[in-house]
């Protein structure tokens, strides 16, 4: 790949049963999908890059998917005499040991000195104190393509810090795993966190690089600003790919498995049901103690807490529920609502199965009281069929992939 295949953003503006009958039912559509990994991340390609950093004092906001080849992106950028003075680091730190929601602490790197600047700790926004002596701040991180996972929003962040500080940023893009499909309701501003800060839906068919180009051109950073911005783009990459993560993204997606059913079953972390935090299996079972003797809970399984990390939701307590483990991952293309209705109907106290947090994930205060009403998975679907149309519409402006249309 040569400099005439650079992307520069800112141009680009301008130009069980129901679980096992659902996770079968679009074998066709995906039949067409091509091969796995005949793509290549940006960071793969040094050429494309490397030239740009030249001379100039970098920040690197990176966590341990950001490979280059075998290798670590840093250790790629050092033997390439780049100036590397600050690593920042997302949710489970720079090595991506750390559980979901624990405090990840500035440090310095063992293997190279280097500080580490925490953006989720005290602060998830590199401060002006943190961004001193950078010149220049490079984005390399493995996304899976839903709006709740947060690797997105510390994106938003850094995209935003480097626009009041003058710093361009470079984002390394990296294909979705989860690309070849659109799900999900869009979100309301009023549910808007660090689980959802864009109005797009929970499954979003874009990769990081595609979203920086949106967020910048759509002026969604505060106050309507733009970062001088450059995406590099992956190679023969297509939204009718499928693509195989090199490495788990995060500590309970260990798997391309739990990746597939990621945006189904994260729905679960805003209710009282365990998805399998503190077992050999998350995201790919979901259960509670309540579901005893269920007719069709009959799976079980214990949550404890593993190497010192953060105690799991119902440790050490017998969750009986479903368990997704032989199901036929690579034919999912849509949320599975049919089992969020059914297990929220099966749950014996409906008063308390819906946790504030269930409306962050979701984007909207309206699919609990949808879910509640009794409201069928059609009725539901065809509620955010407006907003999905308008991203769509929105979306294509944004694409530097074949799409899957």
């Amino acid at each position: 790949m040569n400099e005439k295949k650079m992307i520069n953003a800112q141009k680009q503006s301008k130009t069980d049963m129901s679980g096992l009958r659902f996770f079968g039912l679009f074998a066709i559509v995906l039949l067409s999908l091509t091969a796995v990994n005949a793509q290549k991340p940006a960071a793969d390609n040094p050429d494309t890059y490397i030239y740009m950093l030249k001379n100039k004092k970098a920040g690197l906001t990176a966590n341990h998917t950001s490979l280059s080849g075998k290798k670590h992106l840093l250790d790629v950028l050092l033997e390439n005499s780049i100036d590397v003075v600050k690593i920042y680091a997302p949710e489970h730190g720079f090595r991506g040991n750390a559980g979901a929601g624990e405090t990840v602490n500035s440090s310095k790197d063992k293997k190279t000195g280097i500080p580490i600047v925490s953006l989720y700790g005290a602060n998830k926004k590199p401060s002006v104190e943190q961004l001193a002596g950078i010149d220049c701040m490079v984005f390399d991180m493995q996304d899976v393509g839903t709006r709740f996972y947060t690797y997105l929003s510390t994106m938003h962040l850094v995209m935003e810090a480097c626009a009041e500080n003058s710093i361009p940023l470079i984002v390394l893009d990296r294909p979705n795993p989860n690309g070849f499909y659109i799900d999900g309701p869009v979100l309301q501003p009023e549910c808007k966190s660090f689980v959802g800060m864009h109005k797009i839906p929970v499954v979003h068919g874009m990769t990081l690089g595609e979203l920086a180009t949106m967020i910048n051109s759509e002026k969604w950073l505060d106050g309507g600003k733009t970062c001088n911005l450059t995406v590099i783009p992956c190679e023969d990459y297509s939204h009718k790919s499928k693509y195989a993560l090199p490495t788990p993204p995060s500590p309970n997606l260990p798997d391309m498995q739990s990746v597939y059913l990621y945006p189904t079953l994260c729905f679960f972390e805003g209710s009282p049901l365990s998805v399998g935090r503190g077992t050999d299996f998350p995201f790919k079972v979901v259960g509670h103690p309540d579901f005893k003797g269920k007719t069709g809970y009959g799976f079980s399984f214990v949550p404890k807490t593993k190497d010192g990390k953060i105690k799991p939701l119902l440790e050490n307590q017998v969750c009986y529920g479903k368990d997704f483990r032989n199901v036929e991952t690579d034919k999912i293309s849509e949320i599975n609502l049919d089992l969020i209705i059914e297990i929220y109907n099966d749950y014996p106290f409906k008063d308390k199965f819906f946790k504030p947090v269930f409306s962050k994930l979701a984007g909207n205060t309206v699919l609990q009281k949808q879910i509640a009403d009794k409201k069928s998975a059609g009725e539901i679907r065809k509620s955010w069929q407006k907003d999905l149309n308008d991203f769509k519409t929105m979306r294509k402006k944004y694409l530097l992939y074949p799409d899957f249309y």
